[in-house]
């Protein structure tokens, strides 16, 4: 399977994680000011925002990491998402 594999883990700079691809862990993290680009707004509970876009921000990491991105952990960062194919919208409740 391709899901998270731990649980996420907060900072003052932004939301650790980790991702299973082809039965490797990677440990990732996302900074804050990509979350905020992502939402499109301010984000007053990082960790909120993290788990809205958990589907969107978890794929991007694992097509990084499936394209052999270097990095420990492997940082997401804002312009991580200027080009990306990434849907913008968070998840229903």
């Amino acid at each position: 399977m391709t899901h998270p594999v731990t649980e996420a883990r907060m900072t003052s700079e932004g939301i650790g994680f980790t991702v299973r691809v082809d039965s490797v862990d990677r440990e990732c993290f996302i900074s804050n000011e990509a979350l905020a680009k992502l939402s499109g707004q301010m984000i007053n509970d990082p960790m909120e925002t993290y788990r809205a876009m958990e589907a969107t921000i978890t794929g991007v990491a694992r097509r990084l990491v499936h394209a052999r991105v270097g990095g420990t952990p492997l940082v997401l960062g804002p312009n991580t998402f200027n080009n990306a194919d990434v849907t913008l919208r968070p998840r229903e409740a």
